[in-house]
């Protein structure tokens, strides 16, 4: 009986031990693949298509990453009130470490900082007596599966400035200065969407990996702030096709093409904006076109000394 009691004990620990075993393993696997689950959906993000992150070539480290931007100056056309504006425009794109948290260029190298591929693009033109200066930057991983992480914009003239900036946290959120009273300061949240200034930095990495057909966009913050238009996405139909990226906004009446060459780097070429501008009798529908001059590769960081104005007539802006 002492040695049956015993048995039956021993097959009834054996028998709890393996559904404990059992039990764990399967938790296991459901929070793993749960985290799995979650990884996906914070890469892929909202609106953005499921894909693999993007594979480094060798010709793009060595493009990328040899410790120097890339520079290229445009002849600009520009459109505003109503009249085409002779100016000019410069794209720089370079390779930087991210601070994911604070969202600013990181001081140091770690394993946590993000890769981003940042464009500073610049437009310079008169209206008349006074000057318009206008940058925007883009800070887009390189991964190319998440939005950028920050996009910011600034408008200098003789009236005022005004600045706007996006941080890309569990929503979009927005910050806003600017001298207009019914623009103001302003602060609030959007839902994520595609970007207007993240598709230019995407194209550099892939173009084919640029969203097309029927869209929810928001417009670039030049655009917006120039046309005084609430910042927020709107429908759009995006087509790619012989090296022209088009952009539609039917709502806005604005069309957006982007020449590049299909061959590696993929090098912007220039562009056509097209929309109406101009207020009362001078609106009218004009075309802001940027002809590519020339492209640089430089640490312009360093070349800060009176002798380096030389890379000014090099990239034909003297």
């Amino acid at each position: 009986m002492n040695t049956n009691f015993k048995l039956n004990l021993y097959i009834l620990i054996t028998i709890l031990f393996l559904g404990l075993v059992t039990s764990c393993k399967e938790e296991k696997s459901n929070r793993d693949q749960a985290l799995h689950t979650e990884t996906i959906i914070e890469t892929s993000e909202h609106h953005l298509p499921l894909q693999p992150a993007f594979e480094q070539s060798s010709d793009f480290k060595n493009y990328w990453y040899a410790g120097e931007a890339e520079i290229s100056s445009y002849k600009l056309e520009q459109a505003r009130y109503g009249e085409m504006r002779d100016g000019s425009s410069i794209l720089v794109f370079v390779t930087e470490d991210f601070l994911p948290k604070k969202q600013v260029k990181a001081d140091y190298y770690s394993k946590t900082n993000t890769p981003i591929l940042k464009l500073n693009a610049t437009k310079n033109f008169n209206t008349g007596i006074y000057p318009y200066s206008i940058m925007q930057s883009t800070f887009y991983p390189v991964s190319n599966t998440k939005h950028a992480i920050k996009v910011s914009c600034s408008v200098q003239e003789w009236c005022g400035h005004v600045y706007s900036q996006l941080n890309n946290k569990n929503q979009f959120e927005i910050t806003s200065h600017s001298y207009f009273e019914n623009e103001a300061d302003l602060s609030f949240k959007l839902e994520k969407s595609i970007l207007e200034n993240e598709l230019w930095t995407q194209l550099r990495l892939e173009p084919k990996s640029l969203p097309i057909g029927d869209l929810q966009i928001i417009p670039s913050m030049e655009f917006i702030r120039l046309k005084h238009l609430k910042l927020k996405a709107y429908k759009a139909v995006a087509e790619l096709k012989n090296g022209v990226y088009i952009i539609t906004y039917p709502e806005l009446d604005r069309t957006l093409a982007i020449n590049f060459n299909t061959k590696f780097p993929y090098d912007i070429l220039g562009w056509e904006d097209t929309y109406k501008d101009g207020y009362g009798a001078k609106a009218k529908t004009l075309t802001t076109i940027a002809t590519k001059l020339k492209t640089i590769k430089s640490p312009y960081w360093s070349k800060n000394s009176n002798k380096d104005e030389i890379l000014r007539k090099e990239l034909l802006l003297q």
